[in-house]
């Protein structure tokens, strides 16, 4: 007997060592090699920037659940990551609690009431590109303030003076620039300057910016006094409204008062798709993002992706054969559903994708000119940047948010010290014409009045038997959507830790223009070569998104993969 019980003890030390081994290797989930962002219990912020991750996980400790982190990171990222954060954007959220609930928030810029289908053409009907890129005419109505009041009125825990006070702290006190950021406001001097003549704290007079330069924004930090004070009025009305509209009659943009006291976030029914036993949900029009997401894995889900290999020649092939049906869908049936009749549960129905790549031929690329959109009955500069956050409790938040060129617009508030987007050239300017990142759209997403702009943008949530598995979104304009997509079945297919998945190369195509664009080291030089040899035009690009993601491993610990191609930073408790 006593035997026994030294036996039955020795195998509890001996499972719980295990145990304690497998975490610390990173082997949880199945998973192997330790993640770099360690694993923890009670909560996770994975942003674009270490300083707003860090006011994230504060918020977090001090007993607010992951919406007012995700508030607080939001106002965060437009003091320290000026070029995609913003409180002159907008974006999405997609929103899972702990007990299951879901719900996403259209926060979307609009295009103000005096606009028009033809306002950035020329007499001959040709696109004047840089009138959608740069300059007042460029901005659409700025929806981030009020998205964040929505959201947290919805369900936020810690007061709306909480959230905001990191945010006012860094503005007023200031911030230590990164390299990065240290030669991007270095390389956009002049057109800071050519944009706001009278002056914008992104414009070092004396010197160029160094690392770790103080970054001081007073005006910001009044702004986001006046947000503080009195919720969205202190944007959409007063003080704040006053200078938007006097900054608007300096260019002779669009936007008046009208348009920003008019202005309210939606809140919409989430998308959800089922991928090799897990539940995807996601962001819903006007994203094209989570439709063309879930056309994507069931496009490939019939294919043995795992036993082919990761980036594999076969694997490529299938996944650049979805990509090029699914884009082509996207420029004809994706738009504003509040002006379009989106077909979602036709774009979105299995048999549909799987008859989309009844025609694929293993022995040849299929030319994207003779693919175009499936028939059905019904009728963004890659500087963006996105936050994924889950509580202690287990509530969930993916927000992908954007001033859609990186600065946007370039134009900076005078009086009010934050950047405007350029989110109009998200619109068809002219449809079949190409975009600022050689996406075309058609009459669904032509410019309207009070209108919003299609986005690429893929916040997303990832179940598991009904429990949460992943939080995932990235940054990437027409790349967002494939980069969340690889991602995805980098986990679940490849049995990559989340760090590794969203460190992994990728490749990208978007049916025109018809080539593959590649990262250097993707493909190895043999599986670039089968592929050309059957047609297709390998491209190589830079970096292709900046993925922020979470897993939830089974044993219950968050897992972060912060992604090494920006400043990007996972921080946990």
């Amino acid at each position: 007997m006593q035997k026994t019980i030294k036996r039955q003890t020795s195998y509890k030390i001996l499972s719980a060592y295990l145990v304690t081994v497998a975490l610390l290797s990173g082997c949880a989930s199945g998973q192997l090699g330790k993640n770099n962002s360690g694993e923890y219990k009670n909560g996770m912020v994975v942003s674009a920037h270490p300083e707003a991750s860090e006011v994230g996980i504060e918020i977090l400790k001090k007993g607010g659940n992951a919406i007012d982190a995700a508030v607080a990171v939001q106002f965060a990222l437009a003091v320290v990551y000026p070029n995609a954060g913003n409180i002159g954007g907008g974006g999405f959220m997609v929103y899972r609690s702990a007990d299951g609930e879901v719900n996403a928030l259209d926060f979307r810029e609009k295009a103000a009431k005096s606009a028009s289908r033809d306002m950035y053409l020329d007499s001959a009907g040709n696109p004047i590109i840089d009138k959608s890129l740069y300059g007042h005419l460029a901005v659409g109505v700025p929806g981030s303030v009020d998205g964040m009041v929505e959201a947290h009125k919805k369900y936020g825990k810690l007061s709306w003076a909480q959230v905001l006070q990191p945010a006012i702290d860094l503005a007023q006190n200031g911030f230590k620039i990164t390299k990065r950021q240290a030669g991007e406001l270095n390389g956009l001097h002049h057109k800071f300057m050519q944009f706001n003549p009278n002056g914008t704290a992104f414009v070092n007079l004396e010197s160029t910016w160094q690392e770790n330069d103080l970054l001081v924004q007073k005006e910001l930090a009044n702004t986001l006094k006046l947000i503080q004070e009195k919720g969205r009025a202190g944007f959409y009305e007063g003080a704040v409204a006053d200078s938007i509209v006097a900054e608007m009659q300096l260019g002779k943009g669009l936007i008046t008062k009208e348009d920003l006291k008019n202005y309210h976030a939606v809140w919409r029914k989430a998308i959800t798709g089922n991928y090799r036993g897990y539940k995807i949900i996601t962001m819903p029009p006007t994203s094209s993002g989570g439709i063309a997401l879930v056309q994507l894995l069931q496009s490939v889900e019939p294919y043995p992706l795992k036993k082919w290999g990761h980036n594999a020649d076969s694997t490529v092939q299938v996944i650049v054969e979805a990509e090029r049906r699914v884009y082509a869908d996207r420029a004809k049936h994706l738009g504003d559903p509040d002006f379009y009749a989106v077909p979602q549960m036709e774009l979105t129905n299995p048999e549909y994708n799987k008859n989309r790549m009844a025609n694929f031929n293993w022995a040849a690329a299929t030319p994207s000119s003779a693919v175009l959109a499936g028939e059905v009955k019904g009728k963004e500069h890659e500087e963006t940047t996105h936050y994924s956050i889950v509580d202690r409790e287990g509530n969930a938040v993916s927000i992908t948010t954007t001033l859609n060129g990186s600065y946007g617009s370039l134009v900076a508030v005078k009086g009010a010290g934050f950047l405007l987007n350029n989110e109009m050239d998200d619109f068809s300017v002219k449809p079949g014409a190409p975009n600022m990142y050689g996406l075309v759209g058609g009459e669904a997403n032509a410019i309207a009045p009070n209108k919003r702009m299609l986005s690429s943008m893929t916040p997303s949530i990832v179940e598991k038997d009904g429990k949460l598995f992943m939080v995932v979104g990235t940054p990437g304009g027409s790349t967002i959507i494939t980069s969340v997509f690889q991602t995805i079945i980098n986990v679940i297919d490849f049995d990559m830790s989340m760090q590794s998945a969203v460190a992994a190369k990728k490749f990208h195509h978007q049916w025109l223009p018809d080539e593959v664009y590649v990262e250097k080291d993707a493909l190895d030089s043999l599986t670039t070569q089968k592929l050309k040899s059957k047609g297709y035009i390998i491209s190589p690009r830079g970096p292709i998104g900046r993925v922020d993601a979470i897993l939830k491993t089974k044993w219950g610990y968050y897992q972060g993969g912060a992604d090494p191609r920006g400043d990007d930073k996972a921080i946990g408790y």
